[in-house]
């Protein structure tokens, strides 16, 4: 029984492809020959990635009517070309190199890559990644500067207690974290040269001067000046980082102020703390109707597993595949803060965790999470903004 299908034959009709490096691009441009109904013209040639060299391929592509501009997406290169044309006013598309395979046995050149690109786009045979608008572009380099920020001070601290292992000193052991109140006046004073284990357990605060005696073994050890230095070097770090996260996280909030009323209710969901709204709308923009269904944008966040099948027999362990690290960090927070709390969320969590394992259970409550925020009209905010 023969059923409708979506597809469209649609040729592109004035359409560009690039193979971008990082000093030179080559430019493939088909438009119809309109000596002779039914072929095609086409134009190759080299452009340098420079600024002006762009502008001025913006320009050869206006006057041959292009409106469509196809590119790969080959490290960080393709950015400065892409914002320009985006700019220009060209319908940019940024596609993923796996689904512009090279025919096998046929030469590999640049030229001849552009070649097969363009010709691969003009027959609509590719699907565009996604490019956020670029006050999300913005806000995505924020939150992803303060994630790696983050990384690097946990590094840092990490080389602290290696250090503290080092000289026999086992405060780790007794404090949860060496860098929390009481913690990190006692690394300060042990820095600046204080020896003396009576006196740095009397640092503790609050709860943890019940464990006096415990710390004064803990602070007995082989502590040189040596070990000093390096303390003193890499608290600064730990400090200068923390500086640097804070100034972040003013100028993150700035940045989203537009979007107010999207990340009020992205605060809603539980498990998703103001910190992880900023980073889902950083990822996945405020336009949902980028994602046809929540399954697209699931399946685009690598949140979903895999189906292979051949033989009719499903193959694989169903994973999902990596994904956009960013976003999946930030869920599995979410998903692991939801699990504790007596919702829908939690119940949900519990009840796959009995079966299949706690792993499995936060990457189908990240999936959920993610569903519920792709089924909230997160745009609300944006064009109340622009209004």
């Amino acid at each position: 029984m023969l059923t409708t299908t979506h597809d469209t034959e649609e040729i592109i009709e004035r359409v560009a492809a690039l193979d971008i490096g990082k000093a030179e691009l080559m430019c493939c441009a088909r438009v119809p020959d309109e000596d002779h109904p039914g072929r095609r013209l086409q134009e190759v040639q080299p452009y340098p990635t420079l600024t002006r060299s762009v502008l001025g391929l913006s320009d050869r592509l206006r006057c041959l009517g292009v409106t469509r501009v196809v590119m790969e997406a080959t490290s960080d290169y393709w950015k400065p070309v892409f914002y320009l044309l985006e700019a220009a006013g060209f319908e940019t598309w940024l596609v993923n190199a796996k689904d512009v395979k090279h025919l096998p046995g046929r030469p590999k050149t640049d030229k001849l890559d552009a070649v097969w690109l363009c010709k691969v786009a003009e027959r609509q045979m590719l699907r565009p990644s996604f490019v956020p608008a670029p006050p999300i572009r913005q806000l995505r380099d924020l939150t992803r500067y303060r994630a790696d920020l983050v990384a690097a001070r946990t590094a840092e601290k990490q080389r602290v207690e290696k250090l503290l292992e080092d000289a026999c000193i086992k405060v780790s052991s007794v404090v949860a974290d060496i860098f929390g109140v009481s913690g990190r006046d006692m690394l300060a004073a042990l820095a600046a040269g204080e020896r003396n284990p009576k006196a740095l357990a009397q640092l503790a605060r609050r709860s943890m001067r019940a464990k006096i005696t415990v710390l004064e073994e803990a602070f007995t050890g082989h502590f040189t000046g040596h070990h000093a230095f390096l303390l003193q070097t890499m608290l600064g770090r730990v400090d200068a980082i923390s500086a640097d996260i804070a100034a972040l996280d003013d100028r993150i909030a700035a940045q989203a102020a537009p979007l107010a009323d999207a990340i009020a209710r992205l605060d809603e969901i539980p498990g998703i703390s103001l910190a992880s709204a900023y980073v889902i709308l950083a990822e996945i923009g405020t336009d949902m109707t980028r994602f046809p269904t929540a399954g697209h944008l699931a399946s685009w966040a690598r949140v979903a597993p895999g189906i292979t099948e051949s033989a009719g027999k499903k193959k694989g362990k169903g994973s999902t595949g990596h994904g956009n690290a960013y976003l999946a960090a930030v869920l599995g927070n979410a998903a692991a803060g939801a699990a504790k709390t007596e919702t829908y969320l939690g119940e949900k969590y519990r009840r796959i965790a009995r079966r299949r394992g706690s792993k499995r259970a936060i990457v189908a409550l990240g999936r959920s999470i993610l569903v519920i925020v792709s089924l909230g009209d997160l745009g609300v905010g944006l064009a109340k903004a622009r209004k």
